[in-house]
């Protein structure tokens, strides 16, 4: 067996490759804190990664879904979660198809801006009208805006090209400067008002456009991080879509495929321990504790991810044992109250007296301390059946968001009458203050935190791309692959691939 022995001896005598270790077995048990998108998309790509040996549990405080919800008003659902989806979502889209899902595209209709006292903008059915109104009121900010949230997105969109060649990053700062440079990390650091005023963009244009915008998605005034702000302005661009049947189908259909088992419960804590492996060398597993219907249990893993937002209002868990000690983290979550009434809208409130010549279906606010509403516009039951474009019937169910619960009196105001009125009050985003800092990625060797990324920006495809970036890393430090992890100019090698 001459040609054997020689195959071994140069076996022998090639180096190893660098970065890679020679492979160790996969997990045998997975945790993943909590069901909603983050954690159903970090499940889906965990089982892809590691295949289909390793047991993945899935544990959820509520309702499998988190913050994409349905509400019931008069027989039928509305999204009173994360509501739309921008054309360029890939992960989304990707899931909508894997699943066998149906996209359904937003509600169009026109748009109003209002002061508290006037509307200063209201859309037209005619297209030419409404650009020869832009630019007699605005000039060309408009058309500078799209160009500048253009070139955001641009930068943006190499995620899907890094996460389909498996790279991975081990900070939220890591991942944002492979795709943006230093421009994206600056973003974090200053307000959307300063960036469009540095911009060259008019005061009146922030106030009037960018200003609503900021309201609508984020609850919040152009004191928000820049970087949230461009998420927010691609959000007012055309062919935004959702899910039909309600967007937290994602979540169900990606733990189905993802063979996860879903356990009912509240983490309580997370507590390292060292066991003996069936070679007696240590082994590192994580203890967790939750409770349950049937009381209080727990279970050891051997990779543990975090897809929860960490914080005494949120996922408020213990970090037990830990050397160093896995700090707080200060992460506030801004309240926002979205209030569904079937009901005819005052327009009078709007400065319209008759309403058959009303025709607006969505109003946007500007910062005014006398307002009490944030916007307001009619939406659509999650399966189907909205009239696009078609001017709102007498009775309609409006969706109004607001900081605060609306009272009797502010909802007299707002409406003429109505039949029903079903409140959701919940913390949507975090509380966006620039300078921000991004919590980590690794809080430990395997143990992995997901929402940090949401400091950057809260959106349902910045939740997918967390958890892709999550499973890879998790992947790969576990197989010791160093070289899928926080490459430098992954932009221009991946050109040179090519």
């Amino acid at each position: 067996m001459p040609a054997l022995r020689l195959l071994l001896l140069l076996a022998a005598l090639c180096p190893a490759v660098p970065g890679r270790r020679a492979r160790r077995d996969g997990p045998a048990r997975i945790a993943v804190v909590g069901g909603g998108l983050g954690g159903a998309a970090a499940a889906y790509f965990l089982r892809q990664k590691f295949g289909r040996s390793v047991r993945l549990e899935v544990v959820e405080k509520a309702a499998v879904g988190g913050r994409l919800a349905t509400l019931e008003v008069e027989g039928a659902s509305y999204e009173a979660g994360g509501s739309v989806l921008h054309p360029l979502n890939l992960h989304m889209k990707h899931f909508v198809k894997e699943l066998g899902l149906a996209a359904a595209p937003a509600a169009g209709g026109l748009a109003g801006i209002y002061n508290g006292e006037e509307l200063v903008f209201e859309e037209s059915g005619w297209y030419l009208l409404n650009l020869l109104k832009l630019l007699w009121r605005y000039g060309l900010n408009p058309l500078r805006m799209a160009m500048w949230v253009e070139d955001v997105l641009e930068k943006f969109m190499r995620i899907y090209r890094y996460q389909t060649h498996d790279y991975a990053f081990s900070s939220n700062e890591r991942l944002l400067h492979a795709l943006g440079g230093t421009d994206f990390t600056r973003m974090l650091n200053q307000t959307i008002d300063e960036a469009m005023q540095r911009a060259g963009f008019s005061q009146k244009f922030i106030n009037e456009v960018v200003c609503p915008a900021m309201r609508v998605n984020y609850g919040q005034g152009v004191n928000i991080n820049s970087f949230v702000g461009a998420v927010s302005l691609a959000g007012v661009e055309s062919g935004l879509w959702s899910v039909k049947g309600g967007n937290k189908l994602v979540c169900t259909g990606l733990l189905y495929a993802a063979k996860a088992d879903v356990i009912p419960g509240t983490v309580l804590s997370i507590e390292p321990k060292t066991r003996p492996g069936p070679a007696g060398d240590p082994v590192k597993l994580y203890h967790v504790t939750y409770n349950t219907t049937s009381g209080l249990t727990g279970e050891t893993y051997d990779i543990v991810l975090i897809a929860a937002p960490l914080g005494r209002q949120m996922a408020n868990i213990a970090f037990k044992n830990f050397q160093p000690p896995i700090p707080d983290f200060p992460n506030p979550y801004h309240q926002t109250v979205a209030t569904f009434v079937h009901g005819r809208l005052n327009t009078s409130f709007f400065g319209y007296e008759d309403p058959s010549t009303f025709h607006l279906d969505a109003i946007f606010t500007m910062e005014n301390p006398k307002l009490f509403i944030n916007s307001l516009g009619v939406v659509s039951p999650v399966e189907g059946g909205g009239a696009d474009g078609a001017s709102p019937s007498p009775s309609a169910v409006w969706k109004v968001f607001s900081k605060e619960a609306l009272t009797k009196e502010q909802l007299g105001l707002l409406f003429a009458s109505y039949d029903s009125v079903k409140v959701k009050k919940w913390l949507a985003y975090p509380r966006y203050s620039p300078p921000e800092k991004c919590p980590p990625v690794v809080l430990h060797d395997n143990l992995y935190y997901l929402n940090g990324l949401e400091r950057a920006a809260s959106a349902m495809e910045m939740s997918a791309i967390a958890a892709k970036n999550a499973a890879l890393l998790a992947y790969h430090r576990w197989h010791g692959n160093a070289d899928s992890v926080d490459q430098e100019d992954l932009h221009e090698k991946l050109k040179t691939e090519l």
